[in-house]
């Protein structure tokens, strides 16, 4: 019998440093969704943008990667990971070379979404190599603690650094950068990643799945992202979602009748899978719309400055990835499911905590602990809720289950911004004392919103220790 040079069950040799060329893309994606948040003054002074046109450098970024997820995974499937994952990178290196260039606003919104659109190839694929690069079980668990601890780093590193770069070289770099790192990556990764198990048989793409759940997928992101704006009641906000659920509701239908569906519905049979994403769901929710609301609290209540705030988020990044690269060795030990009831537990812990600072507060006193708290909690829960709806999916279905995993991430985060967003305005007393007094009452509720997504996340993770897994080929 010829041996399976792509199985995981043969150790690669060279299998860290594949994990470290993963991860330098993983934190160049990454990067890139919040980095130009502090280069907006610039790009919209330069470019002659509005104040919302200039967001959507940042929101045309976060609907292609959040929309395309599912279609982008799928492509490991159907046409190998390693593949899938360069052509990716190269698409990104050449959006990213626009983005620097870019001459008007347009132009640089165009190269946003083609940018969105390459990572929303890279990171379903890059996971999927992972996941046949490493055996199922404790280098695997290992492999994914880095991986969600390099996520955890870049998102505040984009913070750190983003506003120096600006203003020392031009918002252009932010974008140049880029282009060291995925050179990197290109010239490495042929060499260096194994490609993943493709699925036997015709390759079919499943056109109609493919266009619309990324067009269910855009609406409800866009609806969500606009609904602080435009009112949650508004026609606007429920036309959107009620297009989103028409073209959900096509989906479903669509994969029932498919021959090769984009999304094999009995991969949710998987109660490991569904409750992952669940977790995963709320676990996002819980980070931005915390983390939101730190900066928020920082900057305009307490009256630090956007360098300040990046600096001050140092420890709340570290214990990230300390939770994270932790996560796997105790996953071995205890199994996913206690290590995500204790990550979820010291979640709630830190979203309480942050729902109890106050207008005159303190950085060592209001923030600093529920900081360390807050970012253990937050690298404990993603890595274990990863691995929960990870372990057990077949290796030639690999890249449908992390595109799915990323997916939910991104849909999260943006209903966590939403919401915390919406409770935060409607929360803040306008009768208060002083603005900030009045501010802070908004930030204490918005806070409390994110501890209620932790306290469900908690729940979920509960649930899930008194249930049996189940493989794809079980009845549900």
């Amino acid at each position: 019998m010829p041996i399976d040079k792509t199985s995981p069950s043969l150790l690669d040799p060279r299998r860290w440093q594949a994990l470290a060329l993963l991860c330098t893309a993983y934190f160049m994606i990454i990067v890139d969704s919040q980095i130009v948040i502090l280069a907006l003054p610039s790009i919209e002074a330069e470019l002659t943008l509005s104040a919302s046109g200039s967001q959507w450098v940042m929101s045309a970024y976060l609907l292609a990667f959040g929309g395309l997820l599912l279609f982008g995974g799928r492509t490991a499937d159907l046409l190998g990971g390693r593949r899938m994952f360069m052509v990716g990178t190269a698409l990104f290196l050449v959006a990213s070379v626009i983005c620097g260039f870019a001459w008007t606003g347009g132009v640089l919104i165009a190269a946003r979404v083609v940018q969105g659109a390459a990572a929303a190839i890279m990171a379903p694929t890059a996971m999927a190599v992972l996941m046949n690069t490493f055996a199922e079980g404790k280098e695997r668990n290992r492999a994914i603690g880095v991986w969600t601890g390099v996520g955890a780093f870049g998102a505040t590193a984009a913070l750190l650094v983003g506003g120096s770069i600006t203003e020392g070289m031009g918002w252009e770099w932010i974008f140049f950068i880029n282009i060291p790192l995925a050179g990197i990556v290109l010239l490495i990764g042929s060499k260096l990643l194994r490609e993943t198990p493709i699925r036997p048989g015709r390759r079919s793409y499943d056109p109609l799945g493919a266009i619309t759940v990324t067009g269910a997928l855009v609406l409800l992101a866009y609806a969500v992202v606009e609904a602080p704006v435009v009112g949650w009641g508004s026609g606007r906000t429920l036309g959107f979602m009620a297009g989103s659920a028409a073209l959900f509701a096509l989906f479903l239908f669509a994969e029932r009748t498919a021959k090769s569906p984009l999304i094999p519905l009995r991969v949710f049979r998987l109660r490991s899978l569904v409750s992952g994403n669940l977790m995963t769901l709320l676990v996002s929710m819980t980070i931005y719309g915390g983390a939101l609301m730190m900066s928020v609290y920082a900057q305009q209540v307490l009256g630090y400055s956007a360098v300040l705030f990046g600096l001050s988020t140092a420890i709340y990044a570290f214990m990230s990835v300390v939770g994270s690269n932790l996560a796997g060795p105790l996953t071995s030990k205890f199994g996913y499911k206690k290590v995500a009831v204790l990550g979820a537990a010291l979640l709630s812990l830190g979203a309480y905590l942050l729902s109890r600072v106050t207008a005159d507060g303190d950085y060592w006193i209001d923030l600093f602990p529920a900081m360390v708290v807050f970012g253990y909690g937050i690298g404990t829960t993603v890595v274990s809720s990863a691995i929960a709806a990870l372990s057990k999916v077949p290796a030639d279905e690999s890249g449908l289950a992390s595109g799915i995993n990323n997916s939910v991430f991104q849909i999260g985060a943006a209903f966590g911004i939403a919401l915390c967003t919406t409770v935060l305005v409607a929360k803040t007393d306008a009768t208060a004392a002083s603005p900030q007094a009045g501010l802070n009452a908004g930030v204490q509720a918005a806070f409390t919103a994110a501890f209620a997504f932790a306290v469900v996340c908690l729940a979920v993770a509960l649930i899930l220790t008194l249930v049996r897994d189940k493989s794809v080929g079980d009845s549900v």
